[in-house]
């Protein structure tokens, strides 16, 4: 299955047209039937609006693998929509310093352990 099978094949899951997808992603209705026409796949920079408008993972679409589970490796890149506040998040860190990026990294590091072990006493 490709790219775009999975696309259209979720759009119909979704209960959705093609019309509407093309709204909710900003991508023009000619480049969608575009790829449902002439079987391409849509290019690099769509995938993410794609993924968020479809309610899949960017590993999913791209390969059709979920990672849920235990039978997958664990993602070694994430992908973070730059509007949450994980994306803001992110490009805070990224505008600092190595200083500074540093001290939040350790500060993040300090909190991973205190919740560590709060699940850890909570069980």
């Amino acid at each position: 299955m490709t790219i775009r099978d999975r696309i259209f094949d979720r759009i119909v899951e979704l209960n959705m047209t093609q019309k509407e997808f093309a709204r909710r992603t900003g991508i023009p209705e000619t480049t969608v039937s575009d790829w449902k026409k002439k079987r391409t796949n849509p290019t690099a920079e769509k995938i993410l609006v794609i993924c968020k408008v479809l309610g899949v993972t960017p590993e999913w679409l791209l390969s059709g693998v979920e990672t849920h589970g235990t039978r997958s490796n664990a993602a070694t890149i994430i992908a973070v929509d730059a509007t949450t506040e994980a994306g803001e998040l992110i490009a805070i860190y990224n505008s600092c310093d190595a200083r500074m990026q540093a001290r939040i990294l350790g500060y993040a590091q300090a909190l991973g352990k205190q919740v560590a072990e709060q699940e850890n006493t909570s069980k």
